[in-house]
């Protein structure tokens, strides 16, 4: 027999961003145990719904732990409590009979709150667009870039870094809201590689500013960014950014 349980869920309600925003507490009956989280907010949903009240925002997408839009603050953790994996590969299950659940958004002030659970995360995009990318020529007679030899656990480090889905849980575990963990990853996958090296020093220099001009904190060197990362990117990660930043820094000053 399928094992069903009542949940109280007690959630971030917060109309727009100029709203103060309060917790409200629901009530959801007969949620089964094989439901994922997001499946379980579908069901108050239309609960919300039918009794003609406005339901509860939040951001999905894939719903297989790829896209990162899944982004919740569940009983104090981000994404739940599941190590490595995102709000939608969490199942009811996975509460362990705890049927009381708190549930907010992001708390960062560069992830300003749209609607309930739903936070801006642009900042993450124009950090982006600062440096994370090539813009080498391709064609011609240059090889092709899987002609280009690559050690594996070069290879392997890269791709490590590349996982990152950019979904925020490192600057939710932040007691200094850092970002420090995703910078790290987009800066460390390309100044891994062949094809990142022509703009490996203005990459480095230009992320980092734009991440502090978005509002980041300095990291705390806790761990919890890399403890809660649903990619588990390791905080190594932090290490080789930094050791991009500065040797960028000598580079432009002549030392």
């Amino acid at each position: 027999m399928e094992a069903t349980r009542n949940y109280s869920v007690t959630v971030w309600r917060q109309k727009n961003a100029k709203d103060s925003g309060k917790f409200e507490t629901y009530t959801v009956k007969d949620i089964s145990d094989d439901m994922s989280f997001l499946e379980m907010f579908d069901v108050l949903n239309e609960q919300l719904l039918r009794e003609g009240k406005d339901p509860i925002a939040f951001d999905h997408d894939c719903r297989e732990g790829i896209c990162g839009m899944c982004s919740m603050h569940i009983n104090g953790r981000p994404h739940g409590p599941i190590k490595g994996a995102t709000t939608c590969q969490v199942h009811m299950r996975d509460f362990k009979g705890n049927t009381n659940l708190v549930v907010e958004p992001w708390r960062a002030g560069a992830f300003p709150v749209i609607k309930d659970l739903t936070v801006n995360r642009s900042a993450f995009d124009r950090i982006i667009a600062k440096g994370g990318y090539v813009s080498i020529n391709t064609g011609g007679n240059l090889p092709d870039a899987n002609e280009i030899l690559i050690s594996k656990v070069t290879a392997d480090e890269a791709f490590d870094s590349a996982a990152c889905i950019g979904c925020g849980a490192c600057v939710a575990a932040c007691k200094n809201a850092s970002a420090m963990l995703f910078v790290a990853a987009k800066i460390s996958q390309l100044a891994l590689l062949p094809q990142g090296q022509m703009e490996r020093d203005q990459r480095a220099e230009a992320m980092v500013a734009q991440m502090d001009e978005e509002g980041f904190g300095a990291c705390t060197n806790t761990g919890a960014c890399s403890a809660e990362c649903p990619k588990q990117i390791p905080l190594t990660t932090i290490a080789r950014m930094n050791r991009e930043y500065l040797g960028a820094k000598f580079a432009s000053q002549g030392l």
